[in-house]
């Protein structure tokens, strides 16, 4: 029994040695793995113009847009425009069988004629001292009402020729020739698309930041690429309580008219602009418990340091305070970095390069 403890305690005894050595070991391969550099992608800060951008989508809507409706009944005699034309407020744009309503007025005028020359009689008479005030005064009373009669059957006779409320161009034509349509029947649409509208609707805490007169831009998926210039137009004062949010009417013109109504439109509003705002790519910071923060080499060692930052745009942000035009910021391999961490600055695109031609 005590040789068996004694063999147990010398195997101890050399696995305890065999693990010291084994630490040993690996303390070394760490302490040369922890001074080895670690690779990283630097880039200067930059100066250049920095714009504060509110981004929103819309559908494009026209800021007039009038349906067309007869205002009397009737066979349709003519067509005198089509769907795409330009047209101005006033055009005829179709014509109605008047036929009916002509005769009515020819016979209203008749009337009309008859009843002033005895009114004329009756005044004539009056003045002789031959009839009385209220024989006068009669003629009179009927003399007004068919005027106003007349009046109203040269209106509805000059209906026959439907024309335009508002200059635009015809969007919609619904009727053809030889069709009779009845009073009130829709028979074109016509839309003006100068200017269009995008009403965006913002989160409130942009409120203080939007104003009428700030330019937007604006793009459609239907013309890739293309950009248009327009503004806000009115900024609504009121806070929708079930979305949190207010309404921005954006006015865009278009004299090339590519831009149509019902166009889903992406839409950018500048609400500020610096000319020389030193900038970095926002990939470069590094969050710190809430405060943003960037490595920058100095002698070939990281040192982690405090910005402040101001306007973002796109992958790019403005740095306030904390860095200077000229130093190099770490922006590829900054994650796990620590102040006094040796580097070795790489161009990750020439080391893939040289990858691949090893390959």
């Amino acid at each position: 029994m005590k040789r068996t403890f004694i063999a147990i305690a010398a195997v101890l005894a050399a696995s305890a040695l065999s693990g010291c050595g084994g630490d040993a070991n690996g303390k070394a391969k760490d302490d040369k793995a922890e001074t080895a550099p670690i690779p990283v992608e630097v880039r200067e800060p930059q100066l250049g113009e920095m714009v504060a951008v509110y981004s929103g989508t819309a559908t494009l809507e026209a800021d007039e847009e009038a349906v067309v409706v007869a205002k009397v009944g009737g066979e349709v005699k003519r067509i005198l425009v089509e769907e795409g034309q330009n047209v101005r407020a006033g055009q005829v744009l179709a014509v109605l069988d008047g036929d009916q309503l002509r005769l009515q007025l020819a016979q209203s005028a008749a009337n009309l004629r008859k009843l002033e020359r005895d009114y004329q009689r009756n005044s004539d008479l009056y003045a002789k001292g031959l009839i009385a005030s209220n024989a006068v005064d009669n003629v009179k009373s009927d003399l007004d009402a068919l005027r106003a009669s007349n009046d109203i059957a040269v209106l509805q006779l000059s209906y026959t020729e439907i024309r335009a409320p508002i200059s635009g161009v015809v969007a919609e034509r619904n009727i053809k020739v030889g069709n009779t349509i009845q009073p009130n029947t829709v028979v074109f649409k016509v839309t003006d698309l100068q200017p269009l509208l995008a009403y965006v609707h913002a989160p409130e805490r942009e409120l203080s930041q939007l104003a009428a007169g700030q330019p937007a831009q604006l793009g459609v998926d239907a013309l890739p690429g293309q950009q248009f210039i327009g503004k806000i137009a009115r900024v609504s004062p009121v806070i929708d309580p079930a979305t949190g949010t207010f309404k921005l009417t954006v006015e865009v013109n278009d004299p090339t008219a590519k831009l149509k109504p019902g166009m889903f439109a992406r839409i950018g509003v500048v609400y500020e602009r610096r000319a020389n705002a030193l900038q970095i790519p926002r990939t470069a910071i590094v969050d710190n418990d809430g405060q943003a923060t960037v490595f920058v080499v100095n002698k070939d060692k990281a040192e982690q340091r405090d910005i402040q930052t101001g306007l973002a745009n796109a992958g790019t942000i403005e740095v306030i305070a904390g860095l200077a035009k000229g130093e190099k910021v770490v922006i590829v391999g900054q994650n796990g970095l620590k102040t006094g961490n040796i580097v070795r600055v790489v161009t990750l695109d020439a080391a893939t390069d040289t990858e691949t031609a090893k390959r």
